[in-house]
């Protein structure tokens, strides 16, 4: 057995001592365990830390979705605060962190579930972490009250389509109508498992149900709002995790770009940021997926009251706006995949736009490409952090950059 005092906290939310990695252990905490592999296994805890609490889910011992939920909340606040610090200082940055906006516990309006068939029946529910075994989470304290009904949903439709030899993915939506249910990994999609798709479909008022990318039943629309502008996405685009977390990004970017009459949102998925921006300034959209664009733009075509929006399916990785296309605009918000943007963000450089929201889940390539707009001449305003995924490692955060004043109205 061996003694280890903790030191910190990992980005993955595992306790960091002695060069040993120990699960569910916090900072300051003295723990004995049998040393496996770089880890710390068997752990018995014999010192607690102050800041432990008992965390709210039966389920959080065995299941992957959370990691620290023993962790109190202003805690984890600023352990997710410190992540991004810590990236921007790897890139020889300082910002101030405005804030940690974390979003309500039971807020998660969409999830990916893993089902299978067993030899006793159906499991449905999140992975183990680091293992394909699946635990089912009845009582989870992180979805919606709304998006529960999902998980005997997915257990059904694994029944009815999954294999012996692999888990289903079951995508699942709260909508405005309902649940918006997309099935991947499943059996090909035949006549007989078509008909059955759709009863069950309709056993279960599900809006629409798509299994491998083909639609199967659509009771209703599965609408969403964007401002004032409704939305039909199409199946399994991506959607901000939590209307609260939405809600702070898009207040934060609309402060950011307030006055801007001419808007380029890049990578604007379904119209998250274009759409509320258009209320006030006409905004080109850009994003790579066509079915994504067409939504954004049946939406502003049935809203009222908006200005010019525009859009325009283009894969930003292989051909970004270059300086000449961006001339056109006076701002510009990007919200970028994990993997950021640099030859989007090299371009913006050269094109000198003079204002910048810059949205990420990923710290590590905002602080990359933040690094990229500073050396340009830009400065950076306050970050704020956005946590959608309650007790989990992921961070969201925005901030703002200009040429001429500090983002946000806040000059030096």
């Amino acid at each position: 057995m061996r003694q280890v005092r903790i030191e910190r906290l990992g980005h993955l939310g595992d306790g960091l001592g002695e060069g040993l990695i120990v699960p569910r252990a916090l900072p300051g905490e003295l723990v004995e365990g049998e040393e496996r592999d770089g880890r710390l296994e068997e752990v018995r805890l014999l010192e607690p830390s102050p800041d432990r609490v008992t965390p709210p889910c039966p389920h959080f011992r065995r299941c992957g979705g959370c990691t620290v939920q023993h962790l109190r909340d202003e805690a984890v606040a600023e352990w997710k605060a410190g992540i991004v610090r810590h990236a921007l200082a790897a890139q020889g940055l300082e910002a101030r962190v405005a804030g940690v906006e974390t979003s309500p516990p039971a807020s998660r309006r969409r999830a990916v579930l893993a089902a299978r068939r067993t030899k006793k029946g159906v499991l449905a529910g999140f992975h183990v972490r680091g293992s394909d075994e699946i635990v089912p989470v009845p009582e989870c304290r992180v979805l919606h009250p709304g998006l529960l009904p999902a998980l005997p949903v997915a257990e059904v439709l694994a029944e009815a389509g999954a294999s012996r030899k692999g888990a289903l993915a079951v995508a699942a939506t709260l909508t405005e109508a309902g649940l918006d249910v997309s099935v991947t990994g499943g059996k090909p999609l035949d006549e007989g498992l078509r008909t059955r798709l759709a009863q069950l479909a309709s056993r279960h008022d599900l809006a629409r149900l798509t299994w491998a990318g083909e639609p199967v039943a659509q009771m209703r629309p599965p609408v969403l709002h964007f401002g004032r502008a409704a939305v039909v996405p199409p199946p399994g685009a991506f959607l901000q995790a939590t209307a609260e977390g939405e809600a702070a990004l898009v207040a934060r970017v609309r402060a950011l770009l307030a006055g801007s009459a001419r808007i380029a949102d890049l990578f604007a998925g379904c119209g998250t940021f274009t759409l509320p921006l258009a209320e006030r300034a006409e905004v080109h959209a850009v994003e790579g997926d066509a079915a994504m664009t067409g939504a954004l733009d049946a939406g502003w075509r049935r809203a009222k009251g908006l200005k010019r929006v525009t859009t325009e399916a283009r894969d930003l990785f292989r051909r970004p706006l270059d300086p000449a296309e961006l001339s056109r605009f006076d701002a510009v918000v990007i919200d970028p995949p994990r993997q950021g943007a640099a030859a989007q963000i090299a371009a913006l450089v050269q094109a000198r736009v003079p204002r910048i929201a810059h949205v990420s889940c990923n710290p590590a390539t905002f602080a990359r490409d933040a690094a990229v707009l500073v050396a340009a001449g830009y400065r950076m305003g306050p970050v704020t952090v956005v946590d959608q995924f309650r007790w989990s490692p992921h961070v969201e955060l925005v901030a703002g950059f200009g040429l001429s004043h500090m983002p946000g109205g806040e000059r030096e």
